[in-house]
């Protein structure tokens, strides 16, 4: 089978590299790790059975959404949370436990059938959340490679969207402040470290500090 992996995050990257150390002997496989590598004709030209589009953030061209069987990673636990900004939006809205979603790429937005879905806790750091995703990514990978799978369709009627964060969003304002509980605010810092733009506060002259790290 001929394997093309298509990313530009750590996280998606340190799956694909798992995935290559298992099967690179049984598999062929076409690995980019950044945008600019990227090349529509090359992947023609490679003619894969299955692609891989994990924390991919840009349009993909139809005729490799109905021509091909792509795959992409969606960190919540679909059909909730489709859209941009998946862990952010849980995050700030108090959610425990998300999931990582492995679904047949189509025409809609994070609307295809599900290949995997694996329970997700979103405590901790990012860079914690991060790990999780790459090892529960990298075992759902495994299942789908290894044809140990059973898609599902999703239900739409249960469907929730999100618009993806803006910088500006990343403020903590003094309505929070006086407003809002410790819990939200520890929230809103962690799920806004690197490589996001981090939660801040704006101060009388005119500047920004940032908050990079809390604690309760």
């Amino acid at each position: 089978m001929k394997i093309a992996c298509i990313t530009y995050r750590d996280w998606a990257i340190n799956i694909y590299e798992k995935i290559y150390e298992v099967y690179n002997d049984k598999h062929t496989f076409l690995i980019w790790k950044t945008k600019d590598e990227f090349n529509a004709e090359e992947l023609k030209e490679f003619k894969p059975d299955l692609i891989l589009w994990y924390g991919w953030s840009w349009i993909v061209d139809d005729l490799f959404v109905n021509d091909y069987e792509s795959i992409m990673l969606h960190p919540t636990p679909l059909p909730k949370y489709r859209g941009g900004s998946p862990i952010q939006n849980q995050i700030i809205n108090g959610e425990k436990i998300g999931a990582v979603s492995l679904f047949k790429m189509n025409e809609g937005l994070d609307k295809g059938d599900i290949y995997q879905q694996l329970p997700l806790s979103l405590s901790g750091s990012l860079n914690e959340i991060f790990d999780r995703i790459s090892n529960l990514g990298f075992a759902a990978t495994c299942n789908i490679i290894d044809g140990n799978y059973s898609l599902q369709p999703q239900d739409h009627s249960q469907s929730t969207y999100f618009k993806r964060r803006k910088p500006k969003d990343s403020e903590i304002t003094l309505k929070e402040i006086q407003t809002k509980p410790a819990e939200y605010l520890h929230n809103k810092i962690r799920m806004l470290n690197d490589p996001y733009p981090n939660a801040y506060i704006s101060t009388i002259d005119g500047k920004k500090l940032y908050l990079i790290e809390s604690k309760i």
